[in-house]
């Protein structure tokens, strides 16, 4: 059989590394091949491809020298950044548990969140994202009969690809092989410079008449951090051919320069070219979502299930906003309809274990917590451990409820809320410093969690120290002004420090 039929075969297959091995094997026989060297680049970009137009969380370098706000105090629902008021469409913190910045926590874990976050900023830069991609061959896998120039030679254990002797503006003028290129320099090498080179060179040999190099070249601009260039970039593709892919690019880039509702505007602008798109949908329900508007979240998300009733995000999402508005019954049939899916993983069996529980079956959810168990891994033991003591809190066994949260503390010693859950159990037992010590180290890991702070104003208070009482639920007020049990406890106190 011919390698490099074979080469093709275990591409179409989704056998990448075979893939590269054949025609590794085809290169050292005959360097200047181009279609193995065209096929063994695809190859390897299709190893580390990643879905651009998807969400992504923003690193620390992101947070900390991002220049791209155009207002520091944004008005309330036009910002992503800015935590929601407490308006009558925000969600109560006694009711849903609220992130860092200060939205509701989501059902389902976005892309980029499930990474590892770069210990150094040359990592952040330089290291090249993994991912997996559904993407078909494409016509143009075609064997070449040509052969390739000094420039394609592989070296035996050197790279791939030198670029030190690629004349680009040659390949740019060959648009497949130039695309082919430009996708093994952005995914494989992640050197996104000499991918705006090779774009801008391409751009410019079809005359700017093709919209598949504006958008690339803006993907590279967005990953430059040039994110207003991008925006140009894109909204040019866009004029000249619509996509769905380019308008959520487009939208990605408003969401990063803090503008949701333009990014709305363009999902809207996509969907009536795009009639009921589950990708649209889903970004205008995510956006929804981190402005605190739960209510028209869920209507998208249903939206994206009368179209794709499998689309695991909307079901995970609706699940949740159902677990919390106190119906576990019917959460536990959107987690049961994610298991007929396959999904199976701990966190899918500790919802089903909550729901479970909170819906009176409780053979049913110490039988989940087990399951979770068996599957848990050392990210998310943690969070297994913190569910089973609140099990054991409901049920009244305190004692099991205090070991599930020191083992909470064993598998992850910055779990804030497992502090401050066994601070009040501490407290319970008559050990006060103990429990004190507990709050503090709360407070200090999630200083947006009032319940630490209620909790050390609250003990405070019992043992006579009313100034620190109020220091702490001034605290607590500032985190969650609508709690009425701190504003009670000022009141308290108000009403001390007046006798005296």
């Amino acid at each position: 059989m011919d390698p490099l039929f074979m080469a093709t075969s275990l591409f179409r297959r989704r056998r990448f590394e075979d893939c590269v091995t054949i025609c590794t094997d085809i290169l050292k026989k005959n360097p200047l091949d181009k279609a193995a060297w065209f096929l063994k680049a695809r190859a390897l970009t299709e190893q580390t491809y990643v879905d651009e137009t998807e969400m992504e969380e923003e690193g620390i370098a992101e947070l900390v020298m991002g220049d791209t706000g155009i207002a520091d105090v944004a008005r309330p629902g036009t910002s992503l950044k800015r935590p929601p008021g407490t308006s009558s469409r925000a969600t109560s913190q006694g009711v849903r548990p609220l992130s860092q910045s200060g939205r509701p926590l989501s059902g389902f874990v976005r892309p980029g969140t499930q990474s590892a976050r770069p210990k150094t900023m040359e990592q952040a830069i330089m290291a090249p994202r993994t991912a997996s991609t559904a993407r078909p061959v494409t016509s143009s896998s075609g064997r070449y009969v040509r052969l390739g120039t000094a420039s394609m030679l592989t070296e035996v254990d050197g790279p791939f690809i030198d670029m030190s002797k690629m004349d680009l503006s040659k390949y740019a003028k060959r648009p497949t092989l130039a695309k082919a290129l430009f996708e093994y320099l952005f995914y494989h090498e992640n050197n996104v410079r000499s991918a705006l080179e090779l774009a801008s060179l391409a751009t410019e040999a079809c005359e700017f008449e093709d919209w598949w190099w504006k958008t690339q070249l803006g993907k590279c601009y967005y990953r430059l951090g040039l994110y207003r260039d991008a925006e140009a970039q894109f909204r040019s593709a866009l004029k000249q051919f619509q996509t769905i892919d380019t308008y959520l690019l487009l939208g990605k880039v408003c969401i990063k320069i803090d503008q949701p509702l333009g990014a709305l505007d363009l999902y809207a602008e996509g969907l009536r070219k795009f009639p009921n798109d589950t990708s649209l949908l889903t970004g205008i329900a995510r956006i929804h979502e981190g402005l605190n508007d739960l209510d028209k979240a869920l209507v998208f998300y249903r939206d994206v299930l009368k179209s794709n009733s499998i689309n695991v995000e909307a079901i995970a999402c609706i699940a949740t906003h159902h677990f919390y508005n106190d119906q576990p019954e019917i959460a536990l049939r959107f987690y049961r309809r994610l298991l007929q899916l396959g999904v199976c993983n701990a966190e899918l069996y500790a919802n089903l274990g909550l729901s479970c529980f909170y819906a009176q079956q409780y053979d049913m959810a110490l039988n989940c917590f087990n399951k979770a168990l068996a599957l848990a891994s050392d990210e998310n033991a943690a969070d297994i451990w913190y569910n089973i003591g609140h099990v054991a809190l409901g049920i009244g066994d305190s004692k099991l409820a205090y070991y599930a949260f020191k083992l909470t503390l064993a598998c992850n010693s910055d779990h804030a809320e497992a502090y401050n859950n066994l601070g009040v159990l501490e407290w319970r037992r008559g050990h006060g410093e103990q429990a004190l010590a507990c709050f503090r180290s709360s407070a200090q890991l999630a200083p947006h969690l009032y319940e630490p702070h209620y909790n050390m104003a609250t003990a405070s208070e019992k043992i006579g120290n009313l100034h620190d009482s109020y220091h702490y639920a001034k605290k607590s007020a500032e985190v969650f002004p609508d709690h009425l049990d701190t504003a009670e406890l000022l009141k308290q106190l108000k009403q001390h420090f007046a006798a005296l």
